[in-house]
């Protein structure tokens, strides 16, 4: 099949014949049901989707991946084949079994479209290779080195409060920062610009030992270099935050479509557009590294400890190495927190008892709020706060910014997975967003924000279905970072500030790349008094 795309270019064949051999090369392979998807009971799905992975490539390039995937699974139940070789199971049991320890299955070429300066952990495929690079990085993110990253969160999380304090006060005086607006006594603004700066500040700190200063500026811009250039090579500006969804936007897209045709698909004008950025986004972390390798630093940081990591041969990695891995982090760091900051954000300001409840936990716990310009939580204060805990699980719920079903292929000896063996070679996935609403487990009321499900006696299901940040050896190893970030973000914010949304009814509107991310989100927020 790979010789296909050379063939139908030869002068010998008719229209006609092309327009065959394409429908031949689709229908063999279903009607050869090398995998018994079509034995009974057959397993059901969009009827192109039987043939083609183009079906699949359409519904991911138009951003909304999962919720199209959700309506399939409403429509057929358990099993859906969501292209010729890959079924989406929607069973939280079938997370124990697809992702787990010692199970054999693999990532599969969909990780090959995210591959930018070399292979990373993310998009590690090789089983030696994933346990030599974790072994290097998982470390970095224990809970003690996490808590020593803690004071470069605080310093970016005051420095934006400290914004939104100048911004709320001038709006009272009638002086408005651009975008804000002035209304019954509150500024009104974009919260999800305001979050992203906030994470690419702490990310760009923490991966590369500076902030891209985007909370000061107040704008999106990051310097790049091309791969390949020297250390001393000049640098230009691009929009990180724009680059960043574009990529992921053009990696979820491509990882979707056959191998073979992606070299062909990249000359088409949306995904050279997105190509270009994934080149601008590993300039970014080219840029950022060569910055900091020329001059050195004892800061405790996620670089000097990529830096002294070494795999069992006591072996280091290599700056190409390392760049890659700086740069994982940089798109995991940021995006994952903005993200989920914004849509916990919006959860809350829609519902004001919610919010209310949460104010009153922190108040309680911490007192009256500190009037020093930008103050910012700390972990230890926060850490044990369960209502709190629950608002934010609950935001992850509806808006876990991994929401699609990542594909693992099964191994040798094949898997039973929820009642049905699947032999070698089989890719399958579980869809976060699909159990995350599943009545069984939440409650009929699946897609209300209501904090309190989370705090039942016996949350046992709950716990094995919650997946915000994957399962198994392949699971985010930042989640220590991410959760610490996010309580610390959360609780400052809400303590400090009432917040309402701009439109009450307003839903979260989301595009979906590799991520799910809100496209906006417009609050009122004014300083509470306690």
């Amino acid at each position: 099949m790979t010789l296909l795309p050379v063939v139908l270019l030869h002068p010998a064949y008719s229209p006609f014949t092309v327009v065959a051999l394409v429908v031949l090369a689709h229908v063999a392979p279903y009607l050869a049901d090398a995998f018994g998807y079509n034995k009974q009971p057959s397993i059901p799905g969009p009827w192109l989707a039987k043939f083609s992975d183009a079906w699949l490539g359409w519904v991911a390039a138009q951003g909304s991946r999962s919720e199209v995937v959700h309506q399939q699974h409403l429509k057929y139940g358990k099993f859906v084949r969501i292209a010729p070789n890959h079924i989406s199971i929607a069973d939280p049991d079938a997370l124990q079994i697809v992702y787990a320890h010692g199970n054999g299955s693999l990532k599969s070429n969909f990780y090959d479209a995210f591959v930018s300066i070399r292979r990373g952990l993310f998009n590690t495929r090789d089983r030696a290779e994933h346990t030599r690079k974790r072994k290097i990085v998982s470390h970095i993110f224990s809970q003690k080195n996490v808590l020593e990253f803690e004071p470069y969160v605080r310093s970016y999380i005051e420095q934006l409060t400290n914004v939104w304090d100048n911004m709320y006060t001038d709006s009272l005086k009638g002086k408005l920062h651009d975008g804000c607006e002035s209304k019954n006594g509150r500024v009104w603004f974009d919260c999800l610009n305001w979050y992203n700066y906030l994470a690419f500040d702490i990310i760009g700190d923490l991966a590369f030992g500076t902030p891209f200063g985007m909370i000061e500026a107040g704008k999106d811009a990051a310097p790049i270099a091309e791969i390949g250039q020297s250390d001393k090579a000049q640098v230009k500006y691009v929009p990180a935050i724009k680059t960043l969804n574009d990529r992921g936007d053009f990696s979820a897209s491509m990882g979707v479509l056959p191998p073979w045709i992606r070299p062909y698909v990249k000359r088409i004008p949306w995904y050279s557009k997105g190509n270009q950025a994934v080149a601008n986004l590993a300039g970014i972390a080219v840029a950022a590294v060569n910055k900091r390798l020329a001059e050195p630093t004892d800061r405790n940081d996620l670089l000097t400890r990529l830096q002294q990591g070494k795999d069992e041969n006591g072996q280091p990695m290599c700056k190409e190495e390392l760049t890659a891995e700086a740069l994982t982090q940089l798109i995991a760091g940021s995006d994952t927190t903005s993200n989920s900051s914004c849509a916990i954000t919006y959860y809350l300001a829609k519902n004001p008892r919610a919010q209310e409840k949460l104010q009153r936990e922190l108040d309680d716990a911490l007192g009256s709020i500190d009037d020093t310009a930008g103050s910012a939580t700390s972990y230890e204060q926060v850490k044990r706060l369960r209502y709190l805990d629950a608002c934010i699980n609950e935001g992850l719920r509806l808006h876990s910014t991994s929401s699609m079903g990542l594909p693992r292929i099964v191994p040798a000896g094949g898997l039973e997975v929820s009642g049905r063996f699947f032999p070698p070679g089989s890719v399958l996935s579980v869809p976060s967003y699909t159990i995350h609403r599943d009545p069984e487990v939440w409650g009929e009321d699946v897609e209300e924000y209501r904090p309190e499900r989370w705090l039942v006696e016996d949350d046992t299901m709950i716990q094995k279905t919650f997946n915000p940040f994957s399962f198994g050896p392949r699971a985010c190893v930042g989640r220590n970072l991410a959760s610490m970030e996010l309580l610390i973000i959360i609780s400052s914010i809400v303590r400090r500030y009432d917040i309402v949304l701009k439109d009450p009814n307003a839903k979260l509107e989301t595009r979906e790349g590799f991520l799910r991310k809100p496209l906006d989100c417009y609050i009122g927020l004014k300083r509470r008094e306690v």
